[in-house]
């Protein structure tokens, strides 16, 4: 049996809380990824699976467990924010914001820099002349993509994607689900999708762990977890959401410029 990419184990998050015990925002769950996996981890708004997120980018401290990966540097896990707007700089253009990761970073020579850029742009559905607009200039999905190609610029093995689609229509959700799936297969990335849309996660996930009140509830193979769901939360989830799954239609992201 091939040895998980990612092992969560028996991990705790919790926040202090005067005069109380403190809230325990993730409780003791534990759960596997392979390698190569798009792996989805379900709940509503509350439930923990953002500060999960946090904590598996070593943006949030945990309480006790542990979390393994296998062997890389902390740069090859990065995440995509929902609110991939705010998370540009206004004031700097597209190309700009990449090539201030490139030379921070040091991902490349100087020369190749703006070629380095284009090829990023290219790979995520955007045309090389993007790079030239600024933040407000462009759609909620262009943005979106914009952010996904600021990850994949650190070469990243793990993407940790939190919520990336629920601020988008639903059109732009299954476009930016075919991106993220494209990516998978020609990077060969590791990919968890967080989310509270059971049919998102449906189109594109293998697993997936349903998360309520910072427990795991249910866990299992995506197809089989639709068909027969055990817990009451996973049925509650089930019948509270849209499908996407009629928008979601394989396409060549790379070759075609999409909002």
């Amino acid at each position: 049996m091939a040895t998980p990419f990612l092992t969560v184990s028996h991990l705790v998050v919790a926040y202090p809380r005067i005069g109380q015990a403190p809230f325990r925002a993730v409780n003791d769950i534990s759960f596997e990824v392979k390698e190569r996996e798009f792996f989805g981890i379900v709940g509503e708004s509350g439930c923990g699976k953002s500060t999960l997120a946090k904590a598996l980018c070593h943006l949030q401290p945990i309480t006790s467990g542990s979390i393994a990966r296998a062997p890389m540097p902390d740069s090859a896990v990065q995440m995509i924010f929902q609110d991939a707007v705010g998370s540009l700089n206004p004031r700097i253009a597209i190309g700009d914001a990449l090539l201030e990761v490139l030379t921070v970073h040091r991902l490349c020579p100087p020369s190749e820099r703006s070629t380095r850029i284009s090829t990023l742009l290219n790979e995520v559905g955007l045309p090389a002349e993007i790079a030239k607009a600024y933040p407000s200039e462009l759609s909620g999905g262009q943005c979106q993509r914009i952010s996904i190609a600021r990850a994949l610029a650190m070469n990243p093995r793990i993407l940790i994607a939190d919520e990336p689609v629920s601020a988008l229509d639903v059109s732009v959700q299954a476009r930016i689900l075919n991106l993220l799936a494209d990516l998978r297969h020609r990077r060969g990335l590791t990919i968890l999708l967080i989310s509270h849309d059971l049919a998102v996660v449906r189109t594109v996930c293998d697993r997936l762990v349903v998360m309520h009140s910072g427990e795991i509830v249910e866990r299992g193979n995506t197809r089989e977890v639709f068909q027969h769901p055990r817990h009451p939360y996973t049925r509650m989830l089930l019948n509270a959401v849209p499908d996407v799954s009629a928008a979601f239609i394989k396409q060549p992201e790379s070759l075609t410029f999409d909002p």
